[in-house]
């Protein structure tokens, strides 16, 4: 098998994966919503429920197209296709597990391993905003270019942040390529035990870039109606939701991959390379990401909204002056070693 059938064949998987993960997140979240406030949740459509998440799709295909009668018509259409473009773009320098041999050659399980996959990742995840500014503008509704605003003022102001506590995990790990963070925490070397003030901003930052609660207030119901994807409909408003789904997935493999170790596990040296350590490998990733996934959702079912101006306030006066002093307090004990 030539390299390029193998990373052609890998991100359509990963691409089908993230769909797929995005899509039964909403069953997820329906799920632990209704265990948390001690209901039943879906379980009609399906054994368990488990078909609901197709049902919802076919819901939303089926709906009628809607375009406001004033809105830029092209603009309106490229808002949630561009949003969910970014969603899926970032996925590509994750490393899901250690490289496998195939008729003895040898295949990384990550779409590209750039020796700048940090920055490409910030670069991307940037970029997703402009899809909801698009959006809101376009949809010539005040409530939507609020939500718009909103995201975009949000945006800026926890990504300030979130940088700023990466720095502090590059100062340590001397590399901004994923597969290099992860490889240096094999064993129990995780960076959340060497940077766990970075790590509790980035998670908090996290949330606030995917739009979560309490974080939500772009699209926050009981202001703005439903912020900036108001006036969406069908499967335009339907890729505003599976974008946030995706994110979330993202964030959560981010989050397992730089501060604990990714697709490493422990005792994992008792087992010779091959396929079943590669599996073994690939499964704990994927449990970590699960776990950061119930994690946002626990959350947002258990912690009521912020105001906006608590929100500006977290991320300008607290977030980013705590994130200074974790690269100063980083670099005086790298100096001190």
């Amino acid at each position: 098998m030539s390299l390029v059938i193998f990373k052609l064949i890998f991100i359509a998987v990963v691409f089908g994966l993230s769909l797929f993960i995005a899509m039964y997140s909403t069953y997820a979240e329906r799920k632990v919503a209704a265990f948390l406030q001690d209901r039943l949740g879906p379980n009609r459509a399906g054994p368990f429920g488990l078909l609901q998440p197709l049902a919802d799709g076919v819901k939303l295909f089926f709906k009628e197209e809607f375009i406001p009668l004033k809105a830029d018509k092209w603009l309106f259409l490229m808002g949630p296709g561009f949003f969910m473009l970014t969603a899926l773009m970032t996925s590509v320098v994750i490393p899901f597990g250690p490289d496998i041999t195939i008729d003895g050659q040898t295949y990384a399980l990550q779409g590209t391993d750039l020796n700048v996959g940090l920055l490409y990742i910030f670069g991307v995840v940037s970029l997703g905003v402009y899809g909801i500014l698009i959006g809101g503008w376009a949809s010539n509704n005040k409530f939507s270019l609020l939500g718009a605003i909103r995201a975009a003022s949000q945006n800026i102001s926890y990504e300030l942040a979130m940088g700023l506590s990466i720095i502090a995990l590059v100062m340590t790990s001397s590399s901004l390529s994923l597969r290099s963070i992860v490889d240096q925490q094999a064993g129990w070397h995780w960076n959340v035990l060497y940077q766990p003030l970075g790590f509790l901003i980035f998670i908090i930052c996290a949330f606030a870039e995917t739009n979560r609660a309490p974080f939500d207030l772009p699209e926050c119901e009981t202001e703005l109606v439903g912020g900036y994807h108001t006036e969406f409909s069908s499967m335009k408003l339907g890729f505003y939701l599976f974008a946030e789904y995706t994110n979330m997935f993202i964030s959560s493999a981010i989050l397992a991959t730089l501060y604990f170790g990714g697709y490493h596990f422990p005792f994992e040296s008792h087992f010779d390379p091959g396929i079943l350590k590669t599996l073994l490998s690939v499964a704990v990733l994927f449990g970590k990401i699960f776990f950061f996934i119930f994690l946002f959702m626990w959350i947002r079912w258990t912690l009521p909204r912020f105001r906006y101006d608590q929100l500006m306030n977290l991320g300008w006066k607290a977030l980013i002056p705590l994130a200074v002093i974790n690269i100063v307090l980083t670099g005086a004990i790298m100096l001190l070693k």
